[in-house]
């Protein structure tokens, strides 16, 4: 077991935690969940290496406990000669290779104890790991990411979602107590992605993932862990479970606060009396009664519930036009072909109109950057863009449009704002306030970047978004502010991405990558074909039903009907059950 009581750290210019608690224990798979910059890629770092900080509080970690740990931040090393399965293998292969060493010196050497005890030593750390069964075990591994056939592949030829994989069955095969990721996630396709997912699942030991994508977090947990606001919360459950709970909580903290207000509201009638009857008649008897509903009042106030995880803030982000175009033909693809090793896209044709919401689907690796930085660029043969049209793009590769070496302010001065102060009231909207705002970027959380990303998308008031992975390392709550800001937009947008929720949520349609060309898929299909892929038959009609019902809740809760609200929820509690 892991157990954190009573932590207490802060930055000189945040306080990140104050009195958490938290515990992982056996077989638990934990998603830690909360939003960018809340602080949950340093609490894994304390939890990895404890002596590095000075915290308040106990951190229990059995001194022999093994933790794996996979970053976000990983780098694919392209001067790699080993093949996958050496990769995976190292620590096998290299204790293996001293056993057979030690084997060759005590054939030859006079004084053998010393060999023996290493011997032995070096065999129990081979049993272990498993030693004897670590060649199936990789290739069980392999076989149930469905990719047993990079084996012998080099690992310098693989693409950052295949060594994001190979990475994590490492470190699994690794055999740790606990297995710490940092967003395995994120730029996966949505095959490496339910990959991922069954790693995951199959998974024996304790498993402890920060996570924002919504498809592992319904299938893949079943316990939570969410950090909000310096405070933190367990819930035993699945995700899609916990978000019921806040449901429940939401609505009754919303009839209780509307109870509160009218009980509010009335004592302050009555004191507002009182007063005025004090002013003509001063007799002590009126001051104390003043007095008395005074302290009540106050008291009520105090009583109020807070809940730091029921209602958080989004961002409020908002695309706006400045210049509106009828309906007409913005980008044009045609005969467009890349290649770097080897040939990506060949003779791909296609055309955006003025208003079309597209997202580009299609395995790592196959081109899709490549084309939509050529379009934002505009230099090359095969693609017109309408001259009335502004483009702004958001890149994968956060350093490709902000400079680390800029505070947040200097940025969007560079950006085309006038003064601090403009720059100030802007940024607010994003959740950018205080002292952050004099930050250099490169001190921010990847969640956060991508929020300034989308902060200086909406500042160009373009007519034509290019977003190249825009749900990247966002929370959830940023995810779905920025679906309904893409619901509202009234210009075109061609989106790549691999998070099933926004592209469904978001898009017209969508133009899927297939043998080196595209071809044009509508909604429809492409719901159908994910969810037969992926989900059993009765699963996408669940799912919508669910979302039709939480809809109705929200409009009820609009309305302050609660009594209706409590219906819908105990009908949204049967189709969770169900999915």
């Amino acid at each position: 077991m892991i157990k954190v009581d009573n932590l207490y750290f802060s930055f000189p210019q945040k306080e990140l935690y104050k009195d958490i608690s938290f515990t992982l224990e056996e077989s638990q798979h934990c998603a830690f969940i909360g939003t960018s910059g809340s602080g949950k890629s340093t609490l894994i770092d304390i939890l990895m290496d404890p002596e590095r900080y000075l915290f308040e509080g106990k951190l229990e970690i059995d001194p022999t406990c093994k933790i794996g740990y996979v970053s976000q931040f990983s780098q694919l090393d392209r001067t790699k000669e080993s093949t996958v399965f050496e990769y995976i293998g190292e620590d096998f292969i290299k204790l293996q290779n001293e056993i057979t060493s030690i084997c060759n010196e005590m054939e030859t050497s006079s004084d053998i104890e010393p060999l023996l005890e290493k011997y032995q030593f070096a065999l129990d750390a081979f049993d272990a790991m498993g030693g004897d069964y670590f060649e199936s075990n990789i290739n069980k591994k392999l076989n149930l990411a469905n990719l047993l056939k990079l084996k012998d592949v080099r690992v310098s030829d693989l693409s950052g979602g295949e060594f994001k994989l190979i990475q994590v069955m490492k470190e699994m095969l690794n055999s740790p107590d606990l297995m710490i990721m940092d967003e395995p996630d994120v730029f996966l396709d949505f095959e490496n992605l339910n990959a991922l997912k069954k790693l995951i699942n199959t998974h024996k030991g304790i498993l402890l993932v920060v996570t924002h994508n919504r498809y592992l977090l319904n299938h893949c947990f079943n316990k939570i862990i969410h950090l909000e606001n310096t405070e933190i919360q367990e819930f035993d459950g699945r995700y899609i479970e916990y978000n019921f709970s806040l449901l429940q909580t939401k609505i009754e903290l919303q009839e209780i606060a509307v109870a509160e207000a009218e009980e509010i509201e009335r004592y302050d009638n009555i004191i507002d009396n009182l007063r005025a009857i004090a002013t003509i008649n001063s007799e002590a008897s009126r001051g104390r009664a003043l007095k008395a509903r005074v302290r009540f009042q106050e008291r009520l106030e105090a009583r109020r519930i807070k809940a730091p995880f029921v209602d958080i803030k989004q961002p409020n982000i908002s695309f706006v036009i400045e210049n509106e175009i009828e309906d007409s033909i913005v980008v044009k693809v045609n005969n467009y072909s890349v290649a770097f090793d080897e040939l990506l896209l060949e003779n791909v044709s296609f055309e955006i109109k003025s208003t079309d919401k597209v997202a580009i689907i299609g395995p790592n690796g196959t081109g899709k950057t490549t084309l939509l930085r050529d379009i934002f660029n505009n230099n090359h043969d095969s693609i017109e863009i309408n001259d009335d049209i502004k483009m702004a793009y958001l890149s994968q590769n956060q350093g490709e449009m902000l400079k680390d070496s800029n505070t947040l302010l200097e940025e969007f001065i560079d950006a085309g704002f006038k003064t601090y102060d403009e720059v100030r009231s802007y940024i607010s909207n994003y959740g950018f306030e205080g002292e952050i705002v004099n930050q250099k970027i490169e001190s921010l959380s990847g969640g956060e970047k991508n929020i300034l990303q989308l902060a200086k998308v909406s500042a160009s008031n373009a007519n034509v978004l290019l977003l190249d992975e825009p749900t990247s390392h966002l929370d959830t709550y940023t995810q779905i502010a920025l679906e309904k800001a893409i619901e509202d937009y009234k210009g075109a947008i061609l989106m790549i991405s691999h998070d099933f929720y926004s592209v469904v949520n978001g898009m017209d349609y969508v133009l899927i990558i297939d043998n080196k060309t595209i071809r044009k898929m509508t909604m429809k299909k492409f719901k159908q074909m994910i969810y037969a892929s992926h989900f059993d038959k009765d699963y996408l009609e669940a799912e919508q039903n669910k979302k039709a019902v939480e809809m109705k809740i929200e409009l009820a809760l609009k309305d302050t009907n609660f009594e209706f609200a409590k219906v819908l929820v105990d009908e949204l509690e049967k189709l969770i059950k169900l999915l």
